[in-house]
């Protein structure tokens, strides 16, 4: 029980820490405060600014991808053993499931904001 617990723990974790990275990310890609005398520039103007857009966008998608597949990996085996034993739990199994599928996807909208502003 202790380990099944310990488990989970670990796979919380490090769903909290993909989404924090993606966090991060984005907001280091956010353009600068501009006074009213400036006028507007492009988000990434500069190759650093580029360089920094593409690393971010490549962590944001790699670490969701690599969440979402730990995480449909051990909830999708744990869904299909309590769905042979009690297959009316199926549904109930599927949403999370389906709820790790999501944090890939939201992974994949951030990375492809994030590289739309290079």
């Amino acid at each position: 029980m202790k380990t099944k617990r310990k488990f989970l723990i670990s796979i919380v974790c490090f769903f909290i820490i993909s989404i924090a990275t993606v966090g991060v990310a984005s907001i280091i890609a956010l353009p600068g405060k501009m006074t009213q005398s400036e006028t507007y520039k492009s988000p990434a103007e500069t190759s650093a600014e580029k360089s920094i857009l593409a690393i971010s966008s490549a962590l944001v998608v790699g670490l969701a991808c690599i969440a979402a597949g730990w995480g449909i990996a051990s909830a999708g085996a744990a869904a299909i053993s309590a769905a042979t034993e009690k297959p009316e739990t199926f549904f109930r199994n599927f949403i999370i499931v389906a709820l790790a599928e999501a944090l890939a996807i939201y992974g994949l909208i951030m990375g492809l904001l994030l590289w739309l502003k290079i």
